[in-house]
């Protein structure tokens, strides 16, 4: 069994929570994309794991880890995570943790690139957390990348790097920084790539030997639909595909090997960074955007920047499940609405006095919308911890109802807080199943 693990906003849905209560149910959790920008918190009783490019499995000790081809890993980057992850007493072994030969390097100079790109960009930036993450992938795909393999020749990565620097440099020297030097950044890295060499796995054919051994695997991806670069809300995106379609790519394994998609969703919505998000709490509504982000902890987990809140988009909600195929959703921070009067739920758009019940293609058309809502009212108790279906508040199970029926896809799992037995798993759902096969 393989399963793909699915943001259905624009990130910070609690993913990591869920990957590490399934993680148990299965022996191999893969990473399929993105790099160090994406934060997942899990919260195992007094202690608190912020995993960046580790796979939230890496937590149970029985589980192995991949980190994929279709992922950029900054060698730095990733050396830090494991010795902060070591400390809090996890081991992490090459037997436990494989990286693909094939994922790309992020390097000093794409670091540079990134801020670069911002400042040139001004009034329309991106909003990055200038990791290098965006300028790795545009070295990817315009085929000068240094992929993990190609590191591990001292002379191939010392080529690859003056190479790619004698252009980068251009750049950054016309926004006044002073020029990188190769001879330091290869210093700096090559050590890097030979204490990373014991990790290194051709893992797709990892993969393919555990499909036929029948052990069961989890695809996590970083941020979320609403960011993919082909389907998000462009150009207000990241650089490569968090979607279902990208898992496969990224993981390196067949379409039809996949067994099901699970879409995280949260009770309302957030965004970090810059770019359209049609039902935004403004003005009007900032006390209850500052009530949300307080209750919620709705900080970056990697760069702690505050997140813009939102109510529920039903809409952006319907078309990520569209885009994956989700057969199963996991619903995350309902406690964090027990404070609540009224709660918004938007079930339709507006454009120029126009209903529109798709997503538009196009920012500025995003922009535009004047979101049409449904109100519901709130429980006003507490629902934090909470384990079964039948003791949430009525007007609780309503909004759950509501939502499952507005986005069109069963709800199989409810989350009550941020612990792993803070959690609901409906009764004869898809998701009930894939705990127990």
């Amino acid at each position: 069994m393989i399963i793909v693990i699915i943001g259905a906003q624009w990130g910070d849905e609690g993913k990591g929570k869920i990957v590490d209560l399934l993680a148990d149910s299965f022996d191999i959790v893969a990473r399929y994309q993105g790099g160090h920008n994406a934060g997942h918190s899990v919260y195992v009783g007094e202690k608190a794991f912020v995993l960046r490019l580790l796979p939230s499995g890496i937590i149970h000790e029985d589980t192995t880890c991949v980190l994929s081809n279709g992922m950029v890993i900054d060698p730095k980057a990733f050396f830090e995570e494991i010795d902060q992850i070591r400390e809090k007493g996890i081991s992490i072994t090459p037997e436990r943790l494989k990286v693909s030969s094939r994922a790309h390097l992020i390097m000093p100079y794409h670091r540079a690139l990134d801020h670069t790109s911002e400042e040139r960009l001004g009034n329309e930036k991106i909003g990055t957390t200038l990791r290098g993450i965006g300028p790795a992938y545009e070295d990817k795909a315009g085929r000068r990348g240094i992929r993990v393999a190609d590191a591990l020749s001292p002379e191939v990565l010392k080529l690859r790097i003056e190479r790619n620097l004698e252009e980068a440099n251009r750049i950054i020297v016309l926004y006044g920084q002073p020029p990188l030097r190769a001879d330091e950044i290869f210093s700096e890295i090559a050590p890097l790539v030979e204490r990373l060499r014991p990790f290194v796995s051709e893992t797709s054919h990892f993969l393919a030997e555990a499909k036929k051994q029948n052990k069961k695997i989890l695809l996590e991806g970083a941020q979320a639909t609403l960011l993919d670069v082909d389907h998000g809300t462009y150009p207000y995106v990241t650089s490569s595909n968090p979607t279902a379609g990208g898992a496969s790519v990224g993981a390196g394994i067949p379409p039809h090997h996949i067994s099901g998609v699970l879409g995280i969703v949260r009770t309302y919505a957030t965004r970090v960074g810059e770019g359209p998000f049609p039902t935004e709490m403004l003005e009007r509504e900032e006390d209850m955007a500052n009530l949300i982000r307080q209750r919620g902890n709705e900080y970056g987990s990697v760069t702690k920047r505050p997140r813009r809140c939102g109510w529920f988009d039903a809409v952006a909600t319907r078309y990520a499940a569209e885009l994956n195929g989700f057969d199963s959703i996991a619903l995350t921070k309902l406690d964090v609405l027990d404070a609540l009067d009224e709660i918004k739920v938007c079930v339709g758009y507006q454009i120029n006095g126009e209903r529109v019940d798709t997503f538009p293609a196009v920012a500025q058309d995003l922009i535009a919308i004047e979101p049409i809502y449904a109100t519901l009212e709130g429980w006003k108790s507490e629902t934090v911890g909470i384990t079964k279906l039948e003791d949430l508040p009525a007007k609780a199970r309503e909004y759950v109802e509501f939502l499952s029926g507005s986005i069109g896809v069963e709800i199989g799992l409810i989350s009550t807080g941020p612990e792993r037995d803070q959690t609901i798993i409906l009764p004869d759902s898809v998701m009930e199943s894939w705990f127990k096969s």
